[in-house]
């Protein structure tokens, strides 16, 4: 046997074994990626400062203390009812801007790079996605934790309380294929913002997150209706404060699942087509 035939032999067991990776070592890898995604907040805690509480002030402050008056009458009934959806709005800024930070590092050729490691291939995408997301429980909590400060009052129980959040954190990640999918299909960071400063306002503020839908006009509050964001909104509403939540907790899952039924595997199709 010539010595080309003989170094070949072990290379094909160790090529096949590179693909060959079990679900637990993909999950491992998975969450690897994500506390490297979650490390730059160790070595830049202003960010994390910035994004947990002075954003949570500036939007109680700006907002609740701003038009509370002129739309309820008093800045505390209005916090009461506003902050579960400003809750469910920071939610979807913060998911709106997941597909511009996953454009980045692929631009940037942090995914190249990992890619020539012996990982599994979805681990990089996989590490982004779960640590945006506890990213996006910390500011959900310290929303609330800043909200009761200012005189919000958690008027059912910490089991419901903790299943609303846990809730719009579950819709998040529904939501959060969507940007990924932009992010993967864009030319450009700046494209995946345009895109997502265009998609928050109709999400946003045409739902029940600032005012009741039976103020607003026919046409608008029939998408305000139907809107996912009223759905998560009304249900985390209901589990912090009235008790009532009607549908909307089955309307909220059945979106996340939708979402991530449809967005997912486009998402996942794009990402291996760029990487």
């Amino acid at each position: 046997m010539s010595t080309a035939q003989v170094s070949l032999v072990p290379q094909v067991p160790q090529a096949r074994e590179k693909h060959r990776l079990g679900l637990r070592l993909t999950v491992r890898h998975c969450l690897i990626l994500t506390g490297r995604n979650l490390l730059h907040l160790k070595a830049h805690p202003g960010q994390l400062i910035g994004f947990a509480v002075v954003q949570p002030l500036m939007v109680i402050a700006l907002l609740v203390y701003v038009f509370g008056g002129a739309i309820s009458g008093s800045t505390e009934s209005y916090l009461q009812y506003a902050l579960p959806g400003l809750i469910v709005q920071m939610t979807v800024f913060s998911v709106l801007a997941f597909g511009a930070g996953l454009n980045e590092d692929i631009s940037n050729g942090v995914f190249d790079r990992l890619r020539s490691l012996p990982i599994a291939r979805i681990a990089p995408l996989m590490g982004h996605l779960i640590g945006n997301t506890l990213q996006i429980m910390i500011g959900m909590v310290m929303l609330l934790l800043v909200g009761m400060v200012q005189g919000f009052d958690v008027r059912t129980g910490p089991l419901q309380a903790l299943g609303g959040l846990a809730l719009a954190t579950v819709f998040a990640t529904g939501l959060a294929w969507m940007s990924m999918l932009v992010g993967l299909v864009a030319k450009s960071a700046t494209t995946v913002h345009l895109f997502s400063g265009v998609l928050m306002f109709p999400l946003t503020f045409g739902s029940n997150v600032f005012v009741k839908t039976d103020t607003m006009p026919g046409w608008l509050a029939a998408w305000a209706d139907v809107n996912p964001i009223s759905h998560v909104t009304t249900a985390l509403r209901g589990l912090l404060s009235t008790g009532s939540v009607g549908t909307s907790v089955w309307w909220s899952l059945g979106w996340t699942v939708l979402l991530t039924a449809v967005l997912a595997p486009l998402a996942i199709q794009a990402y291996r087509r760029r990487i």
